[in-house]
């Protein structure tokens, strides 16, 4: 399969200002020498908790927020990304859906607006070809093209997202990088929402970076994990293996927390708060967390990755979960 997308070793900062003078008092390491890889027709997630540095990777890998270091390649072509024009060409190609259906939409355009805007920015359609072109995209997402006169207020979240879906496909675009798009909606919505976003990956052959929380939501749509902590990536793997048989401690506390069927079994919440992306621990940056830890942990792990059935999984543990550990604590 071909490379969609090929990032090695991104680091994405932001700068905390303060005092009269607002000067730079610390930098904020969201995103800390992140290497990830997504092919053609594949569906990547990304998931950890708040704060972990997901959307903010998925906001840098679209040059919506700026790279510290790193190399990105998109559709086979290397980003100089230093540039001010080095995103122009991959605009259409590469977009992204945000977590907030209500927030998304600008309220002061109709929907025909909204979809008709990008379309004549990017030469896709001509003025005279508009009216049909929306009304084909909303079809795709399962609307009647007889709302597009309507203002986003007239519509539920999950229509919402089903409009800025629609916008994201007006692009032609090839990669969509989802964040959070189904967190804000019923249970009911966004399995209706994931199903029709499942059905247009295999219809139009999408590559897709579903950045989310929700375990369950990814196992279902998944062909690979990619697991965050603190702007990192500690595991990765195909759903399958790698939610049965964790290898990183953070990997096993997040699936312990999910509350099961089961209610005389309750979920084990994580201890602990995640440190300060501007005041990292010097090794792991789950030591502060972990009960496995030991001297060891001081220093950063290395990957370890494992080959098994022809599938691939990666995780970045000194004491993994498979290794009886001897604390001396």
């Amino acid at each position: 399969m071909n490379k969609i997308l090929e990032a090695k070793n991104i680091q994405a900062w932001y700068e905390v200002r303060g005092g009269l003078l607002s000067r730079v008092q610390g930098l904020v390491r969201a995103v800390d020498d992140v290497s990830l890889t997504i092919h053609e027709g594949e569906v990547v997630s990304l998931v950890g908790e708040s704060g972990c540095g997901k959307s903010t990777l998925g906001l840098a890998l679209l040059g919506l927020l700026p790279v510290r270091e790193g190399e990105l390649t998109l559709f086979g072509e290397k980003v100089n990304y230093r540039k001010n024009n080095a995103w122009a060409k991959h605009r259409q190609k590469a977009q992204m859906i945000f977590q907030d259906p209500y927030g998304s939409l600008n309220p002061r355009l109709t929907i025909m607006e909204a979809l008709a805007e990008p379309l004549l920015v990017h030469g896709l359609a001509k003025p005279k070809e508009l009216k049909d072109r929306v009304a084909q995209l909303l079809e795709m997402v399962e609307l009647q093209p007889d709302v597009m006169n309507r203002f986003p207020h007239a519509f539920s979240g999950g229509q919402r997202q089903r409009i800025s879906i629609a916008r994201a496909l007006g692009m032609e675009s090839k990669l969509l990088v989802c964040d959070e798009i189904v967190s804000a909606l019923d249970v009911s919505v966004q399995a209706q929402v994931l199903e029709l976003l499942m059905k247009l990956k295999k219809e139009l052959n999408l590559s897709l970076l579903f950045i989310s929380h929700d375990l369950a939501v990814v196992n279902a749509i998944s062909d690979r994990i990619e697991v965050m902590y603190l702007g990192k990536i500690v595991e990765s793997g195909s759903p399958d293996d790698l939610l049965a048989n964790p290898q990183h401690p953070y990997t096993n506390a997040l699936i312990e927390a999910v509350p099961g069927l089961d209610r005389t079994k309750r979920p084990k919440v994580l201890g602990g708060e995640i440190p300060s992306p501007m005041s990292r621990p010097s090794g792991c940056n789950f030591i502060t967390r972990c009960s496995r830890k030991t001297e060891s942990c001081e220093v950063p792990p290395d990957w370890t990755f494992e080959t098994n059935k022809n599938k691939s999984r990666a995780y970045a543990c000194h004491h993994p979960l498979t290794e009886k550990v001897t604390h001396d604590h």
